[in-house]
């Protein structure tokens, strides 16, 4: 991707987009002080998002949501009629910057088709269960939640973990409800995350009633070829996220953008290099990152979203593959997948780019011909070997388009520079089956291994 194509990109955001989060915003503040105790100013940010989707086959929903919370009554119709107008109003936003992004980069987009759910439909009992705590959670407000209210949770989520199609509902509320606990008495926070809380209450109310939230998964079989991996840590968890082209077998099908993502639980005093160790049940994916393979994959299922289902069983470790040689020759004609309706949103942008002939500036962004790209160093993983002084020194750089706070960014996975005239480069897998650092395995040596000393201490208590 050279310079003159992201001119138009980071130019401006696309009509409406700040006019629509703006309208959000000022719901999720009337969400944070509870909708049982509006005052005038969240009364008109209700309005407001009513009349922002007015023209939309919503707008009557929403007229009468809004009459009637102003008037105190919130029931789950109401709760419901203004989880979809804001989700509609960020979707909306997502698919314009969507647009946006996909003409600078000449980038093809598979289309979403809704498909019918299957099989018996899951017990009603146990969505209105999740409803109800839903819409206590939107009558107290963020400000109203105390432990009380953040534990009346438990009961529902876990009828919902007996019920495996409800497993992600069930995931979401466990976590937010967690998240609301150790917070509690919010109204004592400095900061209460009136966005982040809200996006995690819409998406509940969303998931709390049925509908073609996934696209079904189809059976691929072609060569993977990886472009860069994307390290998400938490204290309990890790994920290794792959984005890649696979091109299918035979030439039966396009060329296409992919994600892998595997997982592992970890406790938070496993770091650095060392979580690459708890994702070892996926060897053949750790060696393709590490060696920079292709990887042959048959039978896989591929979700209508492009996630790529990983099975080590169907997976076989091909020939050597250049990541920058793949974003160069392949990236470009690739098709993206289709977006899934609860995932359109501005912050679920991750695009997959190779940018190419830019001056680093002194505060590390990007001058690609006077205009300023950001760059997003604090996403940069400390299990590789890819440091912010490589960024600054890089000519070019495989990363993810993300766009937040009215601005696009990068996020570095993988940069090329020239050392003695010769490429170099470094990638956020490198590391997958160990750190290549001298100094790195010297401090590791050093330290001690905390994955096989904590796996020693599971097995003594297993054992007893």
């Amino acid at each position: 991707m050279q310079a003159v194509q992201l001119a138009e990109l980071l130019a401006q955001s696309p009509p409406g987009v700040a006019e629509a989060v703006e309208v959000v915003a000022g719901f999720d503040a009337a969400l944070a002080g509870g909708l049982a105790r509006l005052g005038p100013r969240h009364t008109e940010a209700v309005n407001a998002l009513a009349a922002a989707v007015g023209a939309s086959p919503l707008g009557t929903a929403l007229a009468d949501a809004s009459a009637k919370v102003a008037g105190g009554a919130i029931g789950v119709p109401e709760m419901t009629a203004l989880a979809g107008a804001r989700a509609a109003l960020l979707g909306a936003a997502h698919d314009a910057l969507l647009a946006r992004l996909d003409g600078a980069l000449g980038r093809s987009r598979a289309v979403w088709e809704e498909r019918p759910a299957e099989g018996e439909p899951v017990p009603a009992n146990l969505l209105a269960a999740a409803r109800s705590w839903l819409r206590e959670l939107a009558i107290a407000g963020w400000l109203g939640v105390d432990e009380g209210l953040a534990s009346a949770a438990e009961q529902a989520v876990e009828a919902l973990w007996g019920e495996p199609r409800l497993r992600r509902l069930a995931v979401l509320l466990d976590g937010m409800a967690a998240e609301l606990r150790v917070s509690s008495p919010v109204a004592t926070m400095d900061r209460v995350p009136e966005r982040r809380w809200a996006d995690l209450w819409t998406r509940a109310v969303l998931l709390s009633h049925s509908g073609g939230w996934t696209g079904g998964t189809a059976t691929v079989s072609g060569r993977l070829l990886p472009l860069g991996v994307d390290v998400h840590e938490h204290g309990t968890a890790v994920q290794a996220q792959l984005h890649a082209v696979l091109e299918p077998a035979d030439g039966d099908g396009p060329v296409r953008l992919v994600r892998v993502a595997v997982s592992a639980a970890k406790v938070d005093t496993i770091v650095g290099p060392e979580v690459w160790k708890l994702l070892s049940a996926y060897p053949t994916l750790l060696a393709a990152l590490a060696e920079h393979r292709s990887v042959n994959v048959a039978g896989m299922r591929l979700t209508a979203g492009g996630d790529l289902l990983w099975d080590e069983e169907r997976a076989e470790a091909g020939e050597p593959a250049d990541p920058f040689a793949t974003a160069r020759v392949r990236l470009p004609d690739a098709e993206a997948p289709a977006v899934a309706p609860l995932d359109r949103h501005p912050v679920h942008i991750a695009e997959p780019v190779l940018v190419e002939g830019y001056k680093v500036k002194r505060e590390g962004t990007f001058d690609l011909g006077g205009q300023i790209l950001a760059v997003d160093l604090d996403r940069l993983p400390p299990g590789g070997p890819l440091t912010e002084r490589l960024v600054t020194a890089s000519t070019a750089c495989i990363g993810l388009l993300r766009w937040d706070a009215g601005r696009w960014s990068l996020q570095p996975l993988a940069v090329q520079s020239a050392v003695k005239k010769q490429p170099v480069a470094a990638h956020n897998g490198d590391w997958a089956l160990g750190p290549t650092d001298p100094k790195v395995v010297k401090a590791q040596v050093r330290s001690g291994d905390p994955v096989a000393v904590l796996t020693e201490r599971a097995g003594r208590l297993l054992r007893k």
